[in-house]
């Protein structure tokens, strides 16, 4: 198997288990997982939520997300500030592609390359992932699950 390939099963099996990580998400309308890979480690996940000591719900009594709900990539990003790891040359795997705030972050942390797979309302956290040189990859896990 050539090295490209070799790269994209691992890349689809990464994604299979942030939509796993997403599963542990307190909120209703959309659940999504992250997970920083570096030298083919798992150095840190995240999946959006609300801040610690805060109650796990996400949504308010009109069904929209409460505005100090954490994105899945700030968590994954905010856990190895408080690690001995650094990001700088990792992957980022979230299901959801970033949005612009996040993808600013991604910027900051030094995650040079990102894989994601469902696309978000707005493509802009994308495009400026790109302008700044990183390598965004979207693999589609719903074509994966019909050729099974």
């Amino acid at each position: 198997m050539d090295t490209e390939k070799k790269q994209l099963e691992l890349d689809k099996r990464y994604i299979r288990m942030a939509n796993i990580w997403a599963e542990n998400s307190y909120c209703k309308r959309r659940k999504v997982g992250a997970l920083i890979v570096k030298d083919k480690m798992i150095i840190s996940d995240g999946y959006n939520g609300t801040p610690s000591g805060f109650e796990n719900v996400c949504e308010d009594e009109n069904n929209l997300t409460k505005p100090y709900v954490l994105h899945a990539e700030a968590n994954a990003i905010t856990k190895i500030a408080c690690s001995n790891n650094s990001s700088n040359g990792a992957t980022m795997y979230v299901t959801a592609s970033p949005c612009i705030e996040c993808s600013k972050l991604i910027i900051q942390a030094g995650i040079k390359r990102v894989v994601y797979s469902e696309h978000y309302r707005l493509e802009d956290g994308i495009e400026l992932l790109k302008r700044a040189g990183i390598e965004v990859l979207y693999v589609d896990m719903e074509q994966e699950r019909e050729s099974k």
